[in-house]
């Protein structure tokens, strides 16, 4: 027997050279990916043609819950029927209701909140529809103003940038590792 067979290999000391600068990949990988998938829900939509509304009253409880964000798409006042909600300006604000009855003589909608006991006190004017609901998610409306103000778009870029920051790290790590196997 030789002397070097005799000797123990190091390969803890390789492996954890190894594992560090991939976990920093991974990670700055990761990071990456989150900041684009919360973004999805906030810029795809508005791409295909839908605006997002967050909805801050429980009127439409348990259909829409509060806190949800509702994707609407616009639709000319002849193609909302009976049972469809619809998002539309009144007195300021943005409304979504159920229709519960047209009169298109009168070019208005009879609106009611899925969990008011009335039908809403005044009818809405065709031309104060934005359009009617095409999707709603739970919790989302919440994220959304979150990211849409100043500070959430600071977050997502100091959140991307630190992504950026250690897949560079895992990248350059994993450069000085070849370096010491190559030069021991």
């Amino acid at each position: 027997m030789t002397m070097e067979s005799m000797q123990p290999e190091k390969t803890s000391g390789k492996k954890s050279r190894k594992f560090f600068p991939a976990f920093c990949r991974f990670t700055g990988t990761f990071i990456l990916i989150a900041v684009i998938v919360v973004f999805l829900p906030l810029t795809v939509p508005r791409l295909a043609g839908y605006e997002a509304y967050e909805v801050v009253s429980g009127s439409m409880e348990p259909e829409i819950p509060v806190g949800s964000v509702i994707y609407v798409k616009a639709a000319r006042p002849e193609e909302v029927r009976e049972g469809d909600i619809i998002v539309f300006q009144k007195n300021g604000s943005v409304v979504t209701h159920r229709v519960v009855e047209i009169h298109s003589e009168e070019r208005e909608f009879i609106t009611k909140g899925d969990a008011n006991q009335a039908k809403d006190v005044t009818p809405t004017p065709y031309d104060s529809l934005i359009g009617k609901e095409a999707l709603h998610l739970p919790l989302v409306g919440v994220l959304m103003t979150m990211l849409s103000g100043t500070a959430g778009k600071i977050y997502a870029i100091l959140f991307a940038i630190c992504g950026v920051m250690l897949r560079m790290l895992g990248g350059i790590l994993e450069r000085q590792g070849g370096e010491r196997e190559d030069g021991v």
